[in-house]
């Protein structure tokens, strides 16, 4: 389950680096702007703002605090744009804008991969007599990849035509919480297991999902998606248990990344939920990248200011020119790939969708094999192809249901949010 020899057991670390010091140390500097964001809202709802206010301040509060509070009703209005349909393009035009696709979304995601595992496992400026340095703040490759995502979002929604904003802009901030929570579980994980072990570790959050569906939006589920769910459960645990355990990693370190892993899960599945129920506002999916980055921008600059971390990054970066390449990089794949999911879904539907990332999946594993020297074995290879045999399954079940559901009156027809 461990990367190999290059991952530092958790207990030879100083406590100023263990993880879980970090989390709370993080979650500290988010309570700092969370708890005086809270209580001024508060503040303005009892005093009845949106009646009494005035003044140049009035419309940034109104748009921050109360929003139009028009929920979208019907499709015209809805959050998503009405997917493209090819009738009036060739069809070689249309194979041509899939390739696109799939190549822009496999591209990104494949070198993001790759380019994480580097920057959280590998050393730093090793020469022959100096065994170089790890960087360690995981926050910070969260603040990268935030800022440029919020640069190209906020480009794109100022270029294009963009349905007029409803929704109170505080209420992004819940979703950017759990989504910065989510991506330092995912960083800070491989410091403990492989990237093969995420990988699949990902696929297997739609048990979660389901989960925090039925507890957050009281959604209920097909015996097909209990089915597949159950399957890629097998999946994991064939390849978790088949996996050798590496005699220099201790039973500390393995816990600590099967933890972090179960929090980046969690954390994510909250965002998915909470973006679902956002999206009954009319907007576009660029509007809730922009405003969940606008936060998660906030949050992370303002906790690394406080630890004095944002300095000492940037010290790091002047060090190693190298992994400023890499950060670079690894944010510019992380904002375009969130680029190509809109335009992929758009173009041709969450299922041809979720073909692609699937499939994408599974390149990641054998080039994280290829590159790092991860080791599979037979049965952990089987539990990797139960896996993926679950989720081409559900996307089957799911294309079935679609088209079912077009079959129903117009009126009952319903809306796939994505």
């Amino acid at each position: 389950m461990a990367t190999g020899e290059e991952i530092a057991p958790a207990l030879e670390d100083s406590w100023g680096d263990f993880w879980l010091f970090r989390f709370f140390v993080n979650a500290a500097g988010y309570a700092s702007i969370v708890v005086p964001g809270f209580l001024l809202i508060q503040y303005l709802k009892r005093r009845n703002y949106l009646e009494t206010g005035r003044g140049i301040c009035f419309p940034v509060i109104k748009s921050c605090v109360f929003g139009s509070e028009v929920k979208s009703v019907h499709q015209e209005d809805g959050s998503l744009p009405p997917r493209a349909e090819p009738t009036e393009s060739s069809t070689a035009r249309q194979v041509f804008k899939l390739l696109f696709c799939a190549a822009g979304l496999q591209v990104s995601y494949l070198t993001w991969g790759v380019l994480q595992e580097r920057v959280m496992t590998r050393t730093y400026g090793a020469t022959e007599t100096d065994p170089g340095e790890k960087f360690k703040d995981s926050q910070f490759l969260v603040f990268m990849n935030r800022i440029l995502a919020f640069t190209v979002a906020g480009l794109y929604c100022a270029l294009t035509k963009q349905p007029r904003h409803g929704a109170p802009m505080y209420k992004y901030s819940f979703a950017s919480l759990s989504n910065i929570l989510s991506s330092w579980c995912q960083y800070e994980a491989l410091k403990y297991i492989s990237f093969p072990t995420q990988v699949l570790a990902k696929a297997s959050k739609v048990i979660p999902v389901m989960m925090m569906g039925k507890l957050v939006s009281r959604k209920s589920y097909e015996y097909w998606e209990y089915l597949t769910a159950a399957l890629i459960s097998v999946g994991v645990s064939m390849f978790l248990l088949s996996s050798a355990p590496n005699r220099h990693v201790s039973t500390v370190t393995t816990f600590s990344g099967v933890v972090l892993l179960a929090g980046y899960i969690i954390f994510d599945s909250f965002t998915s939920n909470w973006q679902d129920a956002l999206f009954t506002y009319k907007m576009s999916p660029v509007q809730m990248m922009f405003g969940v980055n606008v936060f998660s921008c906030l949050f992370t600059v303002g906790s690394l200011l406080e630890q004095g971390a944002l300095l000492e990054s940037l010290h790091f970066m002047a060090r190693h020119s190298e992994f400023t390449a890499h950060a670079v990089l690894l944010s510019v794949c992380s904002a375009c790939g969130q680029l190509f999911i809109f335009y992929t879904i758009n173009q041709f539907g969450a299922a041809v969708f979720t073909i692609i990332m699937t499939l994408r999946q599974a390149f990641a594993i054998l080039l994280s094999c290829l590159i790092y020297g991860h080791t599979v074995t037979v049965v952990g290879g089987l539990g990797i192809a139960v896996v993926f045999m679950a989720l081409f399954l559900r996307v089957y079940a799911r294309s079935r249901m679609k088209k079912r559901s077009k079959k129903l009156p117009p009126g009952e027809t319903p809306v796939q949010k994505v």
